[in-house]
């Protein structure tokens, strides 16, 4: 395997490589670099630092040689001020005439993964599938599987058990340093193979490793700091931006809303199928009704164009596209934020809408707080946790912040209760009394 990096668009480089998970957790520990979802490409700011900073990412994850010494990326024409807040390229086709500066140090895999092995991929896509998960966990399971497999040398899971387990477990801890979080995210899916496609036991699981959860403090912004924020943010993203704030709804509910999903007499919004399956209803903040009936102006003038030309459908949840096959052009099945360009299946041919992609409002948000100054490590999930902390300070009961929120259980909204504490602010330190 190779890690080509070359010059891209003005100020930027691009890195390519055959995927390896290795690669790219160190790519995502970069703070600058993101992958362009119009290549398969990542992208990084052009400049000395960084790249020193990649090339450490990268060997540290003892895949790759040691860098050549005489590396070096040209520093951009433009000042670096603007460097860091340019909009992110869209790169029609990968740079040619790329360097290559890493080589991987291990022998690479002959082949893809053995029949056995989709196979028990398929199965586990099946028993997910039957019982309602999530694609996104559907993906994420899978993929600890495809991990689990390469880690053992492609051993069947069935020979290996609580030892296997426990071995992969540790292996990520060490090796790659997952958060607690990942590494018990890994354990979910290799229970669920066990219990539910291989139907093995595993014992009490007594000696399987459980990473602690360490109890951390969300970063959460004052009502200043999300007003310059959204200063920062024009049109369709900063509604989508302003609508988490006031709502309290995940980035992925927010981008999932609906036309029929706003009652702009009641003053609510209902959210669909968000996390763990569930529905809720929350506010619609009164300073967003008029932006938002704009926004769906322009939306139904963008579907009425769609419509006149053949297309205008969006893809509906379950099967309903199946009991109602023409409910997917009618305007209420319309998202609130659809994407520039519509979608083409590659099978059928069919052109549609799907909503605005995550990654481009999480792009325009990270920019908008590098925008503003601010020295808070913030992101679109910072707007939820703003949300219900500014809710707690202004008196409303806890209950109703779980609601809102959608927690199952009250524990979960409770760690917003740090702000009911005067906490460090409610007291005067000494070094203050010396002067």
């Amino acid at each position: 395997m190779t890690v080509e990096i070359a010059g891209a668009a003005p100020g930027f480089v691009s890195i390519t490589f055959p995927h390896d998970w290795a690669v790219v957790e160190a790519l995502l520990k970069h703070p600058a670099c993101s992958q362009d979802p119009a290549t398969a490409s990542w992208l990084l700011p052009s400049n000395q630092q960084n790249l020193d900073q990649l090339l450490g990412l990268l060997y540290r994850t003892g895949r790759f040689t040691a860098p050549p010494p005489e590396a070096t990326i040209p520093a951009p024409a433009e000042p670096a001020a603007s460097r860091a807040l340019a909009p992110r390229p869209r790169l029609a086709r990968p740079p040619a005439e790329l360097e290559p500066l890493f080589v991987d140090a291990r022998p690479a895999r002959a082949s893809g993964p053995s029949p056995a092995t989709e196979d028990l991929v398929r199965r586990l896509r099946e028993a997910l599938e039957a019982r309602h998960y999530s694609p996104r966990t559907q993906e994420a399971y899978a993929t600890w599987l495809l991990r689990f497999e390469a880690f053992h040398r492609d051993a069947p899971p069935s020979r290996l058990g609580q030892a296997g387990i426990n071995a992969f477990l540790s292996h990520l801890a060490t090796d790659y340093e997952v958060s607690a979080s990942t590494q018990n995210q890994a354990l979910a899916a290799l229970l669920f193979l066990y219990r539910n496609v291989l139907e093995l036991p595993l014992g009490d699981l007594a000696e399987v490793i459980r990473a602690k959860k360490p109890l951390r403090l969300p970063v959460v912004l004052s009502r200043e700091e999300v007003r310059v924020v959204l200063s920062h943010l024009k049109g369709d993203k900063q509604l989508a931006a302003s609508l988490m704030y006031g709502t309290g709804m995940r980035l992925a509910e927010c981008l999932n809303l609906r036309v029929q999903d706003i009652d702009f007499n009641r003053s609510s919004i209902t959210v669909r199928s968000g996390k763990g399956a569930k529905d809720r209803v929350t506010m619609l903040p009164a300073t967003l009704k008029a932006p938002l009936k704009e926004q769906l102006a322009r939306v139904k003038t963008i579907h009425d164009l769609d419509l006149s030309e053949g297309w205008g459908g969006a893809p509906l949840p379950g099967s309903l596209d199946r009991k109602y096959p023409k409910a997917s052009k009618e305007w209420n099945w319309q998202w609130v934020f659809p994407q520039e360009r519509r979608w083409k299946d590659p099978q059928s041919g069919a052109q549609g809408r799907f909503h605005m992609d995550e990654s481009i409002l999480q792009r325009a948000v990270y920019e908008a707080v590098l925008a503003s100054g601010i020295s808070k490590r913030a992101s679109c999930h910072t707007f939820r946790h703003s949300f219900a902390t500014h809710l707690l300070e202004s008196g409303y009961d806890i209950r109703t912040v779980q609601e809102l929120l959608g927690h199952s259980d009250v524990k979960t909204t409770m760690v917003y209760t740090h702000v009911l504490n005067r906490g460090p602010s409610g007291v005067r330190s000494p070094m203050d009394g010396l002067l």
